[in-house]
């Protein structure tokens, strides 16, 4: 029963029928308009809180939430701006512009889990310096950005002070000898840690994007991981691919 009345609120905040900032109907209306016990109800209003089509605001009840999820570009980093037309109008309209970003910044030495030390190319026992950041938009944490720098490359340099580098890590990395010219991405989609979900605020059945980057300097030395954690009510992942026009056409 639950199941039901879900979908029927899901299909009314589908079509329109009830809009952004609406409020749905009270726990006992839809008690009495689907026969239902109360918790079968709240059962019902859970599962749309956590596919994050409503947010909770008691006494005054549930309301459908606006969705404007940020833009996640893998691409950036490499790729000279402004994007495509194409891209730029994308962007645009699904811009964080209006609004207030914040982030905060902590920086640890520690021996770094298996699966990055490896891709660290790092023996074990050997340190890596990593840069945590939790990215917020008005104040609701959006996304969770883990960077991690093997230590004797990086421990001198600004790269290792819990503050934001306005020019970037990467150009720091470029600086000291070690820029990067390649980089090799991995996408997951899983369900978030029992941490993960603390430092974002999700809500139960939330699940999330894992992006994985690795750069590579000129030798082919590693010389960053950074791990984006990204709930998947909060974000479209955008890639642009443009083909060589020398290349034959297989398609």
């Amino acid at each position: 029963m639950y199941q039901q009345i879900a979908d029927a609120l899901r299909e009314q905040i589908a079509t329109g029928a009830v809009g952004v900032g609406d409020r749905l109907p009270t726990e006992a209306e839809l008690s009495e308009k689907y026969g239902a016990g109360r918790g079968t109800v709240r059962q019902a209003l859970q599962t749309l809180v956590n596919e994050g089509l409503v947010v909770p605001a008691r006494p005054r009840g549930y309301f459908v939430r606006e969705r404007r999820p940020m833009v996640f570009r893998p691409q950036e980093e490499f790729r000279a701006r402004p994007y495509s037309e194409e891209m730029d109008a994308f962007v645009t309209e699904h811009s964080a512009d209006g609004r207030e970003p914040h982030q905060s910044i902590d920086v640890t030495i520690v021996e770094p889990p298996a699966d990055i030390a490896k891709r660290l190319n790092l023996e074990p026992g050997q340190l890596a310096a990593v840069r945590r950041r939790i990215r917020s938009l008005d104040g609701e944490p959006f996304n969770l950005n883990d960077t991690y720098f093997p230590l004797s490359i990086v421990q001198d340099s600004e790269i290792i002070r819990p503050a934001d580098i306005v020019r970037g890590a990467n150009q720091v990395l470029s600086e000291m000898g070690y820029r990067q010219v390649r980089a090799i991405d991995e996408l997951y989609v899983r369900m978030p840690t029992p941490e993960e979900s603390k430092r974002l605020q999700l809500g139960a059945g939330t699940p999330v994007a894992q992006h994985v980057r690795t750069g590579y300097a000129e030798n082919g030395c590693p010389v960053r991981v950074a791990v984006s954690i990204l709930p998947g009510d909060r974000h479209v992942i955008t890639y642009e691919q443009e083909r060589d026009p020398e290349d034959a056409d297989n398609a």
